[in-house]
């Protein structure tokens, strides 16, 4: 299978669609999920091609997990977690939807169940989770 470079996630880069960015190096992005399964649903990607982790560099792989390991502490400050899931999906069969390499990163509670997949978050409540995320960012540097 080819990449697609009109899926969504090559649009962001291009900055033909918006997103709630919260952190951003030379190599990866990490933006808000528009569709949270947990308060702090961040998505995580590289910035040049990649389908998924199964013709991805291991140059992309290991920008994308440092994101992803940042970000995780991030959050673990932010909303004071329990713990952090991180999923990555590959081709249909596995559960991936956008064909672009992406990590979700959601903070997690004890007790507390992720949300079914597919509801629009309000923009101002992600607005506040992003703000929570650069403050702890932040505070780490």
């Amino acid at each position: 299978m080819s990449y697609d470079s009109d899926n969504v996630f090559a649009k962001i880069l291009r900055d033909e669609i918006p997103s709630m960015r919260v952190y951003e190096d030379s190599e990866t992005l990490a933006m808000m999920d528009i569709m949270p399964r947990a308060d702090g649903h961040v998505l995580v990607i590289p910035k040049t091609p990649a389908r998924n982790m199964l013709d991805a560099s291991a140059e992309q792989m290991a920008a994308c997990l440092n994101t992803v390991q940042k970000i995780s502490r991030a959050m673990m400050q932010a909303f004071e977690a329990d713990g952090v899931t991180v999923q990555q999906f590959n081709e249909t069969a596995g559960g991936q939807e956008i064909f672009h390499l992406h990590y979700h990163v959601l903070p997690r509670f004890e007790g507390v169940r992720l949300r079914p997949p597919g509801n629009m978050e309000d923009a101002e409540v992600l607005k506040a989770n992003a703000e929570k995320i650069r403050a702890a960012l932040s505070a780490k540097s």
